[in-house]
């Protein structure tokens, strides 16, 4: 019985040797889940980033398939006039052609609306993305980045950028205004909207009558720090308040009145450019 136990016990050491691994193995181990756990961050990481442009370029494609399409509806509408006119034989041959010659143009116009878009698309897809892979993870927490028809909306957290119940930009905002502002100098032919929000708790501060001048008092923070302390041209800048009448979310609860607490930073084509590209194809009808 005793040789039988002895006999067991050195079977079972055996198997203990075998199934333990040395300390290289092991450390070569450890380093190949640390590189995994890495590399599943940076894909999740890669994955939102990638869910935030589809959404942004969702809504500039219908914004400018809207346009698209009412286009095409004008072009069919002179088709058939052109149609009914040949069917009829009742039209001259000035008119046809007149027809014709608006046809031709309202297709070229069209062609120029589908070249404005993917423009469009293009310029706002590539400053998103700048915007959004120059901010680390946490700083997205505080930052909300938006398009919609053609304009980006950059939104920021009060929490993050102003002092406690104050207008004044924090030290914490100072990082993120600076890669905000690197891409605003970037692209020198948008102008930029501020714009201050609020919930509807009304203020009890010296010399803030109300949430209309802390909103006004909180854009022009931002523009005079995007001026001052980054070289953005004050030019392109507009600083405005909207008090608490633009919320995004229901003031009845303290996760929508945080939401509605916020700053928007608006990034927009000028108009007169805008404009003129629009114009162009109508100036050689």
């Amino acid at each position: 019985m005793k040789t039988k136990i002895a006999l067991l016990l050195i079977l079972f050491a055996a198997a203990l040797t075998q199934s333990c691994v040395s300390k290289k193995e092991y450390a070569a181990l450890q380093a190949n889940y640390n590189k995994s756990v890495d590399t599943n961050r940076e894909l999740k990481q890669s994955w939102q980033v990638t869910q935030q442009e589809l959404a942004g370029s969702r809504s500039r494609v219908q914004s400018l398939e809207e346009q698209i399409a009412a286009a095409r509806t004008n072009a069919a509408g002179l088709q058939d006039a052109l149609n009914k006119c040949l069917a009829g034989n009742n039209q001259g041959g000035v008119n046809i052609a007149k027809l014709a010659d608006q046809i031709n143009a309202s297709d070229k116009y069209i062609q120029h609306l589908v070249e404005l878009k993917n423009k469009s698309d293009s310029l706002n897809q590539v400053l998103t993305t700048n915007l959004t892979r120059s901010l680390s993870p946490d700083e997205m927490k505080d930052v909300d980045i938006k398009v919609l028809k053609g304009v980006v909306y950059i939104s920021l957290a009060d929490n993050m950028l102003y002092k406690s119940g104050s207008y004044m930009i924090s030290d914490r905002a100072g990082a993120i205004l600076g890669k905000v502002a690197k891409i605003i100098n970037d692209y020198s032919n948008y102008d930029v909207i501020i714009e201050g929000n609020t919930d509807n708790v009304p203020i009890s501060q010296v010399n803030i009558r109300n949430n209309w001048d802390l909103s006004a008092l909180r854009a022009s923070s931002v523009v005079q720090a995007l001026q001052n302390n980054y070289g953005v041209d004050p030019k392109r800048l507009t600083a405005g308040g909207r008090g608490e009448y633009n919320p995004v979310a229901s003031n009845d609860n303290e996760g929508g009145k945080s939401l509605n607490r916020r700053t928007q930073i608006i990034i927009t084509p000028k108009l007169d450019q805008f404009m003129a590209l629009i114009g162009k194809p109508e100036q050689n009808r």
